[in-house]
């Protein structure tokens, strides 16, 4: 009898025993969960000096560009995300077929249908989808309207800028394109008589030239941007005297400064594709010519380069490079993103002041271009093409787009290892071109 009620007592313990082994189990193991930290991996995506190209560190992106996550309620990464998906070498392999989504497949991913719009009109579709559209700035509101347009026609063109016109059939080493408009006639100028002229260029050196060619990329400046005088009559004149304006169709704000790199790559893929690098810059920059052009010889004999630079520099790009940007949110500024607009923090970007990059590299940006949606910001939309390119920018401490102490920019030796500056008149351009004819000695 006692052996009867022993087993019926085990018999009732014995789930109370599994289910006391069972909370433990759960205990410990939320115990270790909470005191695990994941180990810190090597930073695969650095941007950090001219260092980082030879120091063999990896030439993209730590994380894919291709996120799974759509960001609700923010038009761009809506319109990106079925992009990105689409191209995602992982899902897709490594075509580059840049056809349209299927509609059907952008609706089964929650992300609105990008139908044909015959013409560039003001398109209206996607304002549904920004909730606070009626209140943003002006510049905000005409971007949405415009973004998906980037076919204009060429106004003023140049097709023999980039042929070998001092007959020994060199390749043109350097193609300098700067940003532009209208009215800026004295510093295009100055900009000829200085940094920017065409021709034969030797080095600082002394050991190396190349063979330089400057073009100017304006959009229409008209009373449809602001209140500016007719300056067209005077534009044809300049642009028949000088041969080197670029200009298309579109209004020139500072929203549309994208569509300048976007039609200057499809201009270079078919006028200029054998040109060895690109200087891209703003009108009102200072730029160290003869040095650059040193240190792209440097590059090509350091990295290599076969034709149209599709050896080790295939990939260069170089500028003073901007890491871990957040949007800027303040409505007051001309570089204000909305959130509805966009959300997430930028990849990093060169400053754009002024950039170079190989002319290989710009034929690449040109396809990429097709599949990533206009940005307002200039500079940050090139870093979103790279990012998907998976190509980091290199950070070189000579481009110094946001200037140099304001107590050492009239002293010649403060340029010495500078490459360029920003915010220079042309005036100050003139004043410094003289300054620095002979290399600047140390302070």
């Amino acid at each position: 009898m006692a052996r009867c009620h022993s087993r019926i007592l085990c018999l009732c313990l014995m789930p109370c025993l599994m289910v006391a082994h069972l909370l433990v189990y759960v205990v410990v193991s939320v115990c270790i969960a909470m005191s695990y930290h994941q180990p810190q991996l090597p930073v695969r995506f650095t941007a950090t000096g001219v260092s980082s190209i030879s120091a063999g560190l990896a030439a993209h992106p730590a994380n894919p560009f291709w996120s799974l996550r759509l960001e609700e309620g923010t038009l761009w990464n809506q319109l990106q995300h079925p992009l990105d998906r689409q191209h995602n070498p992982i899902l897709r392999g490594n075509s580059t077929n840049t056809s349209p989504m299927p509609a059907a497949r952008a609706q089964e991913q929650g992300s609105p249908v990008q139908q044909e719009v015959p013409e560039c009109s003001p398109d209206h579709r996607w304002v549904s989808l920004i909730r606070d559209f009626s209140s943003l700035p002006e510049q905000m509101r005409d971007f949405v309207l415009s973004m998906h347009c980037t076919q204009y026609p060429l106004l003023l063109d140049q097709l023999d800028l980039c042929s070998h016109e001092d007959g020994d059939g060199e390749e043109l080493m350097l193609l300098v394109a700067v940003k532009s408009q209208t009215g800026n006639f004295e510093a295009r100028q100055a900009i000829r008589q200085t940094w920017g002229a065409s021709g034969w260029v030797r080095g600082e050196e002394g050991a190396s030239r190349g063979l330089v060619r400057t073009v100017f990329l304006l959009g229409r400046q008209d009373g449809s941007t602001g209140d500016h005088p007719e300056l067209g009559a005077l534009l044809e004149l300049e642009n028949h005297r000088h041969r080197d304006i670029l200009q298309w169709d579109f209004r020139d704000t500072f929203f549309n400064l994208t569509l300048k790199d976007v039609l200057f790559w499809r201009w270079f893929s078919e006028r200029c594709p054998k040109a060895r690098f690109i200087f891209k810059g703003d009108d009102d920059v200072f730029l160290r010519t003869r040095s650059l052009l040193d240190f792209l010889h440097q590059q090509e004999a350091t990295l290599g380069a076969g034709p149209n630079g599709t050896g080790g520099t295939r990939d260069l790009v170089v500028g003073e490079v901007i890491s871990n940007a957040d949007p800027n949110r303040q409505p007051s500024t001309k570089y204000y993103i909305p959130e509805s607009f966009f959300k997430g923090v930028y990849p990093a970007y060169a400053g754009g002041g002024g950039v170079v990059y190989s002319g290989a590299l710009a034929l690449r940006l040109r396809e990429v271009s097709e599949r990533v949606h206009l940005f307002p910001i200039d500079d940050v939309y090139l870093g979103m093409c790279l990012h998907r390119l998976g190509i980091s920018p290199t950070h070189h401490p000579g481009f110094l787009t946001f200037d140099i102490p304001e107590a050492d920019r009239g002293k010649p030796c403060a340029y010495r290892s500078i490459l360029l500056v920003h915010k220079r008149s042309p005036q100050e351009i003139l004043h410094l071109w003289a300054a620095l004819q002979t290399p600047p000695p140390p302070c």
